[in-house]
C-alpha cells in the first residue's frame, strides 16, 4: 500500500514525481500528491487532492513554478478517510514529509508535543511531521539529530521521506520494516517505497537498511546510522530491462503479465536445472535445507497462499511429508506448532506483505530454517530468510497477480523435485521426467494463450452474472480457489472455489437454472467422479463451462461448453489451467468496462497488518 518517490537532479522534479507516481498506482491508494522545492521562492510548495494521480496532475497544471527536488506520495487510507486534507505531502513548519507505515501512538505523541489544535489533519502522519520539525527547532536545526531522536519516540512501522526548506535540494529519509529503495542515476539521486518506480532511470538500486538515514543531493547521497558513522550502500541490479514496467502496446498491464508467462517461467526454471536435475546451487541453497526437515510449514496471503495449497497437495501424494499452509494474517495469532525440525517457506511477489515477515521472524525465533520465494531483491522478507529463492518474473504492475503466481509454482515444482531426488522417492531417471515435463510448461502456456479469442467468447457469457460457482477435485480445486480470486478481484463478481464432492454437503443448495459453473477436469485419476459431478450441478439448470484436457474431451464437448487444454503430466496441467483462468477473468472484466489493472478498494502490496 501506498507509494513514494523522492527526487533531486538536474530534471524538473514534478514531471518526474507524477511519472513515478502513475508506475506506483498499482499499489492502491486514494490520494496523491508531491511537494516541491520551488526554486524561485525558496519554499517548499504542496499539491495534493484526493483522487487518481491524474487528478493530480491536472491540478499540478495550474502552477507553473520550477523545481529541481521533490518528493511525492499515494496514500491509502488508514488514520483518517481519504480526502484532500488528509492526502501526504504534510507540512510541519520547516519540515514536509511524506509517510508509508503507521504509527501506532501517535495520540500519545500528541499530548506529549502539545499538538492538539494545530492539526490540519486526521492523520498520524502529520504528527510525525510536527515533530520533527519541532526537534530541528530545538537541536539548532541540525535535522538528522532531529529526525533520530523523532524516531526514538515512534512506535509502529514508518518509511519517512522528509524535504527541509533550509536545503532545497537535499532529501532525508528514514525507516523501520516499510520499504525505502535508492539509486544515483544521470538524472540526479532518487528514492521509493518500489524498485519499480526507478526502473525506467537505471536498474542498479539499494535498499535503505532499517535505522539508517539516507541524505541525497543531485550528484550524490550519503547513508548514516544513528551513531553517524558514514556507511556504504549494498547496490543491487534488478534483472528486468528498464522499459519492462511500461505497457507496450497491451491496453492493461494484467494482460501484458498474462502473456509474459511462458517467458517468466523459462526465466525461472532454466537457471535451476543441471543435467536435467533440480539444482539450487546458484541460489546457494544447501540439500540440507530439504533433508533436514520433517515437516513443511508456509507461509502467504492471497494469491501466494493459492500456490502453497498446490504444492501442499503435491507434498501429500509425492513425500508424503506433514505440511501446513498457514495464512500469514493468522499465523501469529494462532499458536503456530514450530520447531527445529520445520522448514519455512514464506511467499511473497513484493517481499514485503508485513504479516508474511512477521511470519518468517518468529519462525526463525523458534529455531526454524526460513526459504522466501521472492519475486524482488533485497526486500524486507528476502533479507530477514535464511535462503531466497528469486521468481525472475520481472515487475508486476496489475494488482490481480497472475505471472507472480505461476513462477512461485514453477519454484514450488523445482523444490518438490528436488525433496523427491533427495529423498529417494524418485530415482534419477524420475526426476529427469518430472523436469522434462515441467520445462514443457512454456509451450502448454503459449498453446493456451494462443485460446484467447476462444476464451474471450466464453467469458462473455458470464458478463451479467452476479454469483458463480467454480468446482474441481484434487489439484484442479486447488488452483481453482486462484482462479475464483482472479475473476472476483477484477471483475467484482460473487465467485466461489468448491470441491466437486462436497456440493452435495451444502453449496448444490444454491445451483438454480442458468446459474454459471466453471469446472476445470485435468486429473486422470479422478475424471469419472468429476464428470458426475458437472452432470450433477447440469441437472440443476447450471449453465456450465468446462476447462478441459484435450484427451478428455471428446464425450464432453457433445454435452458441454468447454476450452481444450493442451496434453501434459497431470500434475502440470495447474499451469495450463491458471492461465486460462485469467485470461477469463481479465475478459470478464475489461468487457465489464472495469479498470483491469487498478480493482476497487485492493492494493498491491500491504504494509501494514
Amino acid at each position: 500500500m501506498c507509494g513514494i518517490i523522492g527526487y533531486t537532479g538536474n530534471k524538473e522534479a514534478k514531471d518526474i514525481l507524477l511519472q513515478a507516481l502513475t508506475l506506483l498506482e498499482y499499489r492502491g491508494y486514494d490520494s496523491a500528491g508531491i511537494a516541491v522545492s520551488d526554486e524561485e521562492s525558496k519554499k517548499t510548495q504542496i499539491i495534493k487532492c484526493a483522487g487518481r494521480v491524474h487528478d493530480l496532475e491536472e491540478k499540478c497544471k495550474e502552477e507553473s513554478n520550477h523545481s529541481v527536488c521533490g518528493i511525492g506520495h499515494t496514500r491509502w487510507a488508514t488514520h483518517g478517510r481519504g480526502n484532500d486534507p488528509n492526502a501526504h505531502p504534510h507540512p510541519g513548519g520547516s519540515v514536509t514529509l511524506v509517510h508509508n507505515g503507521i504509527i501506532e501512538n501517535f495520540k500519545e505523541l500528541i499530548q506529549e508535543f502539545h499538538l492538539k489544535g494545530s492539526l490540519k489533519s486526521e492523520t498520524d502522519s502529520e504528527v510525525a511531521a510536527a515533530i520533527i520539525n519541532t526537534l530541528y527547532q530545538e537541536n539548532g536545526k541540525d535535522i538528522k539529530k532531529a529526525i533520530n531522536e523523532a524516531i526514538s519516540k515512534l512506535k509502529g512501522t514508518f518509511a519517512l521521506v522528509i524535504l527541509v526548506e533550509e536545503e532545497p535540494d537535499t532529501i532525508y529519509s528514514v525507516r523501520n520494516v516499510s520499504p525505502i529503495v535508492a539509486t544515483l542515476c544521470d538524472e540526479g539521486a532518487m528514492l521509493a517505497s518500489d524498485v519499480t518506480a526507478l526502473c525506467q532511470f537505471t536498474n542498479r538500486y539499494f535498499v535503505v537498511p532499517e535505522y539508517h538515514i539516507l541524505e541525497l543531493h543531485p550528484d550524490c547521497l550519503h547513508l548514516w546510522n544513528l551513531f553517524g558513522v558514514e556507511k556504504e550502500p549494498e547496490y543491487l541490479v534488478a534483472d528486468w530491462e528498464l522499459n519492462s514496467a511500461e505497457k507496450n502496446g497491451y491496453p492493461f498491464y494484467m494482460e501484458k503479465e498474462i502473456m509474459e508467462q511462458p517467458k517468466a517461467i523459462e526465466a525461472t526454471i532454466a537457471p535451476r536445472i543441471k543435467r536435467g536435475l533440480p539444482d539450487f546451487s546458484v541460489d546457494k541453497v544447501p540439500d540440507s535445507v530439504f533433508t533436514k526437515c520433517d515437516r513443511i510449514c508456509v507461509v502467504a496471503c492471497g494469491t501466494a497462499m493459492h500456490a502453497g495449497l498446490v504444492f501442499q497437495s503435491l507434498v501429500k501424494s509425492v513425500l508424503h511429508m506433514h505440511i501446513d499452509v498457514e495464512l500469514a494474517s493468522e499465523f501469529m495469532y494462532s499458536d503456530p506448532v514450530i520447531d527445529k525440525k520445520t522448514l519455512l517457506i514464506a511467499v511473497s511477489q513484493s517481499g514485503e506483505t508485513i504479516d508474511t515477515l512477521e511470519a518468517v521472524k518468529y519462525a526463525r525465533k523458534q529455531g526454524a530454517k526460513s526459504l522466501a520465494i521472492i519475486n524482488v531483491k533485497g526486500s524486507s522478507i528476502a533479507r530477514e530468510s535464511d535462503y531466497v529463492l528469486y521468481t525472475n518474473a520481472g515487475p508486476e504492475i496489475a494488482v490481480a497477480s497472475t505471472k507472480a503466481y505461476t513462477t512461485q509454482l514453477a519454484m514450488f515444482y523445482l523444490i518438490l523435485a528436488r525433496m523427491a531426488y533427495l529423498k529417494k522417492i524418485y530415482k534419477p531417471k524420475e526426476t529427469k521426467a518430472f523436469i522434462s515435463e515441467l520445462s514443457k510448461v512454456p509451450e502448454a502456456m503459449e498453446a493456451v494463450l494462443k485460446k484467447r479469442h476462444e476464451i474471450h467468447v466464453a467469458a462473455r457469457e458470464v458478463l451479467e452474472a452476479k454469483d458463480l460457482f467454480m468446482i474441481g477435485r484434487g489439484l484442479d480445486h486447488s488452483l481453482l480457489l486462484e482462479g475464483s480470486l482472479k475473476l472476483k478481484e477484477v471483475s467484482y463478481i460473487h465467485s466461489e472455489a468448491y470441491a466437486s464432492g462436497e456440493l452435495k454437503h451444502g453449496p448444490i443448495a444454491l445451483i438454480t437454472d442458468r446459474t454459471p459453473v466453471v469446472a476445470v477436469a485435468t486429473q486422470e485419476k479422478i475424471l469419472h467422479k468429476e464428470i458426475s459431478n458437472i452432470r450433477e450441478v447440469r441437472s440443476r439448470g447450471a449453465k456450465v463451462l468446462i476447462f478441459v484436457k484435450e484427451q478428455f474431451a471428446k464425450d464432453l464437448e457433445k454435452e458441454f461448453s468447454v476450452i481444450k487444454l493442451p496434453n501434459a503430466r497431470d500434475e502440470m496441467m495447474v499451469f495450463s489451467a491458471s492461465v486460462a483462468l485469467q485470461l477469463f477473468a481479465y475478459y470478464v472484466s475489461s468487457d465489464k468496462g472495469f479498470d483491469v489493472d487498478k480493482p476497487r478498494n485492493l492494493a498491491k502490496v500491504v504494509t501494514v497488518e
